[in-house]
């Protein structure tokens, strides 16, 4: 797929969220193969907006809430998407380092402990403008909520989600699609009973990796190459 259903790159507003977690759904906002610098879908503040309520990180009301901070205040827009394409640079980063513990590939250990501390630097912002907010259920329970300044709130949610998959997930079950194999790349987490999710979305690039093959089989018979 290569984030594209045509051949041609897909709007963020079609994104698939194919990670199964924010965090990773983050990562596959930028494609991953060939060339690594690929397209980016959070090309500027609207996007990253869209995205967020998309993903589950911002509520309508909060997106309608930080949407005319960031038109009023330009720079605070550009900050913020500037902040979260790091957050998910470094994730990226980290989790390749994480599901390649023999450093083999494109996880690089090193790299990855220098993306570990900027992730922190994240997070401990986003700690700092956080607020402890008490929940009158059964039972009631206290929460720290990320996201109380608006012109922030989207990357402190990012930093918060980042640091939440990396501390909660199973990182044995995150899986990479494989670009090897015709994949596009993008992270995700294998739910499945027995782990043996390959592709981040089987009628996507699953389907497209299983047509080529069958064609340089057949192209292979015509020819008589075995």
């Amino acid at each position: 797929m290569r984030g594209s259903l045509t051949g041609m790159p897909l709007d963020v507003s079609r994104l698939p969220l194919v990670g199964g977690h924010p965090a990773l759904d983050l990562v596959n906002t930028r494609e991953r193969g060939a060339p690594p610098d690929g397209h980016d879908f959070l090309t500027d503040a609207s996007a990253l907006l869209l995205w967020s309520a998309r993903a589950g990180l911002v509520s309508e009301e909060e997106a309608d809430r930080v949407g005319p901070v960031w038109r009023d205040d330009p720079a605070a827009a550009h900050a913020a998407l500037a902040a979260v394409r790091e957050v998910r640079e470094g994730l990226h980063l980290v989790l390749l380092a994480a599901i390649q513990p023999d450093g083999r590939g494109p996880g690089d250990p090193v790299v990855a402990g220098a993306a570990l501390v900027g992730l922190h630097e994240r997070w401990a912002g986003a700690a700092a403008r956080a607020t402890l907010v008490l929940d009158r259920g059964d039972p009631p329970r206290v929460r720290l909520t990320y996201g109380t300044v608006p012109a922030m709130l989207v990357p402190d949610r990012v930093a918060e989600a980042a640091l939440d998959v990396l501390r909660t997930a199973d990182l044995t079950r995150v899986r990479r699609c494989p670009v090897a194999e015709g994949g596009c790349g993008w992270l995700f987490l294998d739910q499945s009973r027995n782990g043996s999710r390959r592709w981040c979305r089987m009628a996507d690039c699953g389907t497209t990796a299983k047509a080529r093959r069958l064609t340089e089989r057949r192209r292979a018979t015509r020819t008589g190459t075995p």
